[in-house]
């Protein structure tokens, strides 16, 4: 993907850690401060409706227990997903990837899939997100930007959909970071920020990658990734950043 059109600040999750995360609330809260493209981590329920959740399990940011999997997206869609964050998102839903896209192609946001499975599911997930991202986003002239650390996902995703762009997350290093993000059809490779550096730029850009990072929730870190050069920058901290610098 030669063109690029997708902005360089992408807040994390919707909001960061201003709104309960994952949810349609995150999202209005990180467009108020002038964001245009959103991470956000989509996985499939009982009943295979992919929906907003990052983690395997529903406690941490729910008042669901157990297994995301585990439930219908009739169950899941009653859930209480703002609480615990605070009394001021009590009662806020978890969001299916159908609202999300409808809220981003209705205000010309773009958006950035973390295909997340449950353990197991990564094929399948892969090649569900980008099935229903290819039709929800058909008229649309951006699509979203599909990223896994899961390469079985990529791979479901690639097959299933190949025009969509794809990105390989890594939180390490591997020899075969290049090769695998190559081998993927790969347009971008997301890094843990502290993984960039002048070499690990050259070579992507050598392979026609374009650079991102998560998780920048500090100046001198975002400072150093825009002298490199770098093309993305995924942050919680949407109330530091201004994303039309």
């Amino acid at each position: 993907m030669n063109y690029w059109p997708y902005p360089r600040w992408i807040a994390h999750r919707g909001a960061g850690k201003l709104a309960p995360e994952n949810t349609l609330a995150a999202f209005k809260l990180g467009a108020s401060h002038g964001y245009r493209m959103f991470e956000c981590d989509v996985k499939l329920s009982a009943d295979d409706v992919l929906f907003l959740l990052h983690d395997a399990t529903l406690d941490r940011t729910s008042n669901g227990h157990g297994d995301a999997d585990s439930l219908t997206w009739q169950a899941l869609s009653r859930l209480d997903a703002g609480s615990w964050h605070s009394a001021a998102f009590a009662g806020e839903p978890l969001p299916d990837l159908a609202t999300i896209a409808r809220y981003c192609l209705g205000n010309n946001y773009f958006l950035n899939i973390e295909i997340k499975p449950t353990p197991g599911l990564e094929a399948l997930t892969g090649s569900a997100v980008a099935n229903s991202a290819a039709a929800l986003w058909k008229d649309a002239k951006t699509p979203p930007l599909l990223t896994s650390f899961q390469t079985a996902s990529l791979q479901a995703a690639k097959l299933a959909q190949p025009q969509l762009p794809r990105g390989l997350l890594l939180d390490k290093l591997t020899t075969d970071w290049l090769e695998t993000a190559q081998a993927l059809g790969c347009v971008a490779v997301i890094f843990n920020y502290r993984l960039w550096d002048e070499n690990t730029v050259q070579l992507a850009r050598q392979a026609g990658l374009r650079t991102l990072s998560y998780t920048v929730n500090d100046e001198i870190s975002a400072q150093k990734l825009l002298e490199l050069g770098t093309d993305g920058i995924i942050t919680d901290r949407v109330d530091l950043f201004n994303p039309v610098v």
